[in-house]
């Protein structure tokens, strides 16, 4: 066998998120669906994170083995050739057979974007979140500080009573136990950076973990938009933690301003 670590970027718009759903198209069963093309061989890559609809990735990560003897680099040119335009594998490098791109991940960043202006152009909107009321930018990176720690995310987490369902009937395919699933009982998280800064013309919001819950990210962007409107004391912050209620935290930002940056991992989980 021979054990790959893809890494991939991918517009998350035409997509119902990264995890295969039947009958609707995402991006691992595209990637399944063309990876069948090329190989003959039923494989089903693992990504490192599941990634909701609209989301996108510039560093999204997948393992996945195969008998085909083909070298990586000819694999990367002829996955990139049948792919959509939508999906690109950005590297493709051998690992061992130890590497899973989910439960060998160490840490997780994740950027969300904000375009303040009054005209959002069109080549940008699917992109960003188009929120034009007049934040405090300063208040809102205090604020972020606030999550930076191991804390209960609860607060954060989203509020979905069929998420458990879904949860307990997915598949992966992976045939191992997904502790995934396991820390997501707990809420337990580390953050070890968090962070509001302007890049150009947009206002970005960067944060890094050892995991995150389900739309947590975007509840977390939510909240400091909050600050920043000013409807939210920056010190709030502790409190809402401690509540460990999501009706506690501020609205759900949109999907389509947030983008998997890039997984860290070990080098000895990688190595073969």
């Amino acid at each position: 066998m021979h054990y790959w670590k893809i890494t991939i970027a991918y517009d998350g718009t035409p997509y119902h998120g990264w995890q295969i759903q039947p009958s609707l198209s995402t991006v691992q069963g595209t990637l399944a669906e063309v990876l069948r093309h090329i190989t003959g061989e039923e494989v089903l890559p693992q990504g490192s994170g599941r990634t909701d609809t609209g989301v996108h990735a510039l560093g999204q990560v997948a393992s996945v083995s195969l008998q085909s003897p083909i070298p990586g680099p000819n694999l990367q040119r002829a996955l990139n050739h049948l792919l959509p335009a939508s999906i690109r594998i950005r590297s493709i490098d051998a690992t061992s057979h130890n590497f899973h791109a989910r439960h060998s991940a160490r840490r997780k960043t994740y950027e969300y974007r904000i375009a303040p202006q009054p005209v959002c152009l069109p080549m940008l909107a699917p992109f960003v979140w188009n929120c034009t009321w007049p934040l405090n930018l300063e208040a809102m990176d205090q604020a972020a500080q606030y999550v930076v720690g191991t804390h209960d995310f609860t607060s954060f987490a989203a509020t979905d009573p069929d998420l458990a369902v879904r949860n307990e009937n997915s598949q992966d395919g992976s045939g191992e136990p997904d502790h995934e699933k396991q820390r997501e009982k707990t809420a337990i998280r580390t953050i070890f950076a968090s962070n509001w800064y302007r890049e150009s013309d947009l206002l970005v919001y960067r944060v890094t973990g050892s995991g995150f819950l389900h739309h947590m990210v975007r509840n977390l962007v939510g909240t400091l938009v909050d600050v920043g409107r000013g409807r939210t004391p920056v010190g709030s912050i502790s409190k809402i933690l401690a509540a460990r209620a999501r009706s506690a935290a501020g609205p759900t930002a949109p999907p389509h301003g947030l983008f998997l940056l890039h997984v860290d991992y070990e080098s000895r989980d990688e190595s073969h």
